[in-house]
């Protein structure tokens, strides 16, 4: 997952803050980088991959949507509440 494309990616499709575009990038990087998604799910960790599931997630802002489908992985899998967005620094 490159996370340039994914940056630029969310930001065409959701609202946020520049501090939640980097907080969500950062977090979706670390779990790409575990491999945990792929291992559960099948389907390598992309961009297209997160974008459709944001898309699914309530009209909010980008964090929130990423809370929403780590919420959704956490129950079906378990292990995804680490890759929750906890805070998001002030600009």
């Amino acid at each position: 997952m490159n996370p340039d494309e994914l940056d630029a990616a969310l930001r065409r499709e959701f609202p946020g803050s520049d501090a939640e575009y980097r907080v969500v990038v950062r977090q979706a990087g670390d779990l790409a980088d575990t491999g945990t998604a792929e291992t559960d799910r099948g389907v390598p960790l992309s961009v297209d991959e997160i974008v459709a599931n944001l898309s699914d997630a309530p009209d909010e802002s980008v964090a929130s949507r990423w809370n929403w489908w780590m919420g959704a992985l956490e129950a079906a899998y378990g292990g995804y509440e680490p890759f929750q967005v906890r805070r998001i620094p002030k600009e």
